[in-house]
């Protein structure tokens, strides 16, 4: 749609609001999903369901964080949770964290001595994971402790902007 000023046509600038004929599309789109769907997954859990997806949580919290994977869905690392990238480490547990990778040099170190050729390349990844994940604890603490400017006047500026404007005449 355009709007014509004069001999030139100017596009008509995009709304700031859904359009209603786009909303009733969506909850159209919805509303056949559903139709579509077998009625069984739109019904009321059980107890013991309920209870099952309460516990996937309750078993999501581990040692130095917590386990991010979707609901019924097995652990892919067999519980080796510092390699995985679901693993959402809890600054609480920096110290912890901290541990493990210190252990795991030493461990490596061992195993190096020892000639455990077949321990190195695991806990060499295992302690990349470490660190990755201690770096990313330490990135977010230094965003959280960064003040951002968003640009808001202080008093001080607009307490010094005198209106000229004069008040009526006596």
């Amino acid at each position: 749609m355009a709007e014509a000023f004069g001999q030139f046509q100017y596009p008509t600038p995009p709304l700031a609001v859904y359009p209603a004929e786009t909303i009733e599309a969506h909850r159209a789109f919805i509303a056949r999903r559903r139709a579509s769907r077998p009625g069984e997954e739109y019904r009321i859990p059980t107890e013991e369901e309920w209870d099952a997806f309460l516990a996937h949580f309750e078993k999501r919290k581990v040692s130095i964080g917590t386990c991010a994977r979707a609901f019924g869905s097995p652990c892919i690392h067999e519980h080796a949770c510092v390699r995985c990238s679901l693993l959402r480490p809890d600054p609480a547990q920096r110290a912890r964290l901290a541990e493990i990778r210190d252990n795991l040099i030493a461990r490596i170190t061992e195993a190096e001595q020892e000639g455990w050729l077949g321990e190195i390349e695991g806990l060499q990844v295992s302690l990349a994971s470490a660190e990755e994940k201690l770096a990313q604890l330490d990135a977010k603490q230094v965003r959280q402790r960064q003040a951002i400017d968003l640009g808001m006047p202080r008093f001080s500026q607009i307490a010094t902007r005198i209106s000229t404007a004069r008040g009526p005449s006596s």
